[in-house]
């Protein structure tokens, strides 16, 4: 009898699951992303594909095409507007041209650690800007940290601040990134990621900015001697849908997405810190040289750039600016409080 029962349980059971799965579609989202097949963003879009499919009973999976051979962050997102695509995760720079807001997060010198940047982002001040996407034809849903930015380069170390001066410095497409290097004195030169491994190979550039697990993942130590801790910038993904993928999504749908995109947001800041905490050590191993920018050499800096901080403040939004430095400071002061 008990045998029975237990066998009429494990029924209704899986009858309950098939009833819930009838409700969802078979769907294998394509995703493009610029980076490598062994960088944590691209590990953790894999994951992001393990999540939707164990949620859905293996009805809903992700297709993840590495190395750019979808386009660049900038096609990409041209594509998921209008239709082409599903999903992609590009720098939250390259959503600038379509929400200004957007900008704000790359103003220099903004965010001190990673637990700032968490906290600003997942709270309400983040969830705002992904609220603008949907009028542009996207969804955000969530963002990844990409990390903070340092600068490589092929022809001499960087100990001070002047001695970014006269280096061709490949940056974002961004007016903030091209301001922001001109204005302390390099030669910045706007190009999509894809094209930069071979420009530096050619010396058509002597360098570029990015975290270290993209420097990593990417092999510049390849074609790069130099490495200096600037941490001029701090760097988010945006994980995004095409709003005519997500409005084609049932509500269990768009459910089982949302919930796969928190794991995989947890799961790729995770990744990618560790990653990103022994990748200085294996640069190193590479035969790149290593510099840290001294305090003082950080504060020229930010000097510098206070002209580029007033301008792009203004053109993001006054109260957007105000609004993330007001975010920052309550976050710094709940920081200081659990340190008492």
């Amino acid at each position: 009898m008990k045998i029975r029962s237990m066998g009429l349980a494990t029924l209704l059971l899986a009858a309950l699951a098939g009833s819930a799965f009838a409700q969802v579609k078979e769907h294998a989202f394509k995703i493009g992303t610029g980076l490598t097949d062994d960088h944590p963003q691209a590990q953790a879009l894999k994951y992001f594909g393990e999540r939707l499919a164990a949620a859905s009973g293996g009805k809903l999976t992700a297709r993840v095409y590495t190395g750019g051979s979808l386009g660049n962050d900038l096609s990409m997102t041209s594509a998921l507007r209008g239709g082409t695509l599903e999903m992609t995760i590009p720098d939250s720079s390259t959503l600038v041209s379509l929400v200004k807001p957007f900008g704000v997060l790359n103003l220099p010198l903004s965010f001190n650690n990673e637990k700032e940047a968490d906290a600003v982002l997942d709270g309400p001040f983040g969830q705002k800007l992904l609220a603008k996407l949907p009028e542009k034809g996207l969804i955000g849903l969530g963002f990844w940290e990409n990390g903070f930015r340092h600068v490589t380069n092929s022809r001499r170390p960087v100990q001070r601040a002047e001695d970014l001066s006269g280096l061709k410095l490949r940056v974002i497409q961004s007016p903030l990134f091209l301001d922001t290097f001109n204005a302390l004195g390099a030669n910045a030169t706007p190009m999509p990621f894809t094209e930069l491994y071979t420009a530096m190979e050619q010396a058509a550039v002597d360098g570029q900015e990015n975290p270290p697990a993209t420097i990593l993942a990417s092999k510049f130590y390849e074609v790069q001697k130099h490495l200096v801790l600037s941490r001029h910038m701090y760097s988010a993904w945006v994980l995004l849908m095409s709003k005519k993928t997500w409005d084609g999504l049932s509500p269990e749908e768009q459910k089982i997405v949302q919930d796969a995109a928190r794991e995989a947001t947890l799961y790729e800041r995770k990744t990618i810190r560790a990653f990103s905490d022994t990748a200085l050590a294996d640069l190193k191993k590479a035969g790149m040289q290593i510099t840290e920018l001294p305090p003082a050499e950080q504060a020229k800096m930010r000097s510098k750039l206070q002209p580029v901080l007033a301008k792009f403040s203004k053109e993001y939004g006054e109260d957007t600016t105000a609004e993330m430095n007001a975010e920052l400071a309550k976050v710094r002061g709940s920081t200081t409080a659990d340190s008492k």
